[in-house]
């Protein structure tokens, strides 16, 4: 049919059979939906599009601030291109990125985190907001573990990932921010709450507003904090088992027992 009416585009052969078959044109797909920018679903779309951090620039990133224990982490990916733009005016640029899943009790993926890093993995990217979040967090949070019946809350990732290196079975919930540590919502199974608290004010306001709305729901509550200004700080300075050493001292002796074996 191409050859005997001298069509060359496919497009022009399949309606020259449609109109020899008396066939009507399909009618045009309906556009897809667009997806709103920093939403829920670009935020899982995002994270989706990520690999498993081992073996990338994600891992020599945590690995340059003392996280060794890398294992188990189905919150956290890497994205080699990932967007970042300054402003809303400003060009977009694609760096390295380790992404994390902020998810709700559910485990429904609410917001993705991002750190943008150095295109050697020795830093982060050299851009004035390396760190950003997307999605809804308030209330949610990046999560290490299954809760039970303890937790740890604090702000930043790698702070609950430094204490994981010296808790490794503790279940830990990382909320982003100070405001945002304040409203993390509780599951109803957590009988004792520890409160990594950031050595700041707004780190202990977080704090103590947190314990309280905890203490008001029954649930007990006691504050981790670190021998200098950061949690991470300690385990370079502390190794993990110096730095699991000064956590379990902080720790009710029942959960010392529990959660303070440093895994090799």
């Amino acid at each position: 049919m191409a050859h005997n009416c001298h069509l060359t585009d496919v497009p022009d052969v399949l309606d020259e059979a449609r109109r020899f078959l008396n066939q009507p044109r399909p009618e045009p797909a309906p556009p897809l939906p667009s997806t709103p920018a920093g939403s829920p679903e670009s935020a899982r779309r995002l994270f989706v599009m990520g690999r498993s951090i081992r073996g990338t620039l994600a891992e020599v990133y945590l690995r340059s601030r003392g996280i060794g224990d890398l294992r188990d982490l189905p919150a956290l990916r890497f994205h080699a291109r990932c967007f970042h733009r300054a402003t809303e005016t400003s060009p977009c640029e694609t760096w390295p990125a380790l992404l994390a899943a902020v998810t709700d009790l559910d485990g429904t993926i609410t917001g993705v985190h991002r750190t943008w890093l150095a295109r050697d993995g020795a830093g982060k990217a050299p851009l004035i907001t390396p760190r950003r979040a997307m999605g809804h967090l308030l209330g949610n949070g990046v999560r290490f573990g299954d809760v039970a019946d303890v937790l740890v809350a604090g702000e930043g990732i790698e702070t609950m990932l430094s204490i994981r290196c010296a808790l490794p079975h503790m279940p830990l919930i990382a909320a982003l921010s100070a405001n945002h540590l304040a409203a993390v919502i509780f599951s109803p199974t957590i009988r004792r709450l520890y409160v990594a608290q950031d050595d700041d004010a707004a780190g202990r306001r977080a704090a103590q507003t947190l314990r309280e709305r905890a203490e008001e729901v029954g649930i007990a509550t006691a504050v981790l904090s670190p021998t200098k200004n950061d949690f991470n700080v300690d385990l370079r300075l502390l190794g993990p088992i110096g730095f699991a050493a000064s956590l379990r001292r902080q720790l009710m002796p029942e959960d010392a027992t529990r959660f303070a074996e440093c895994r090799s």
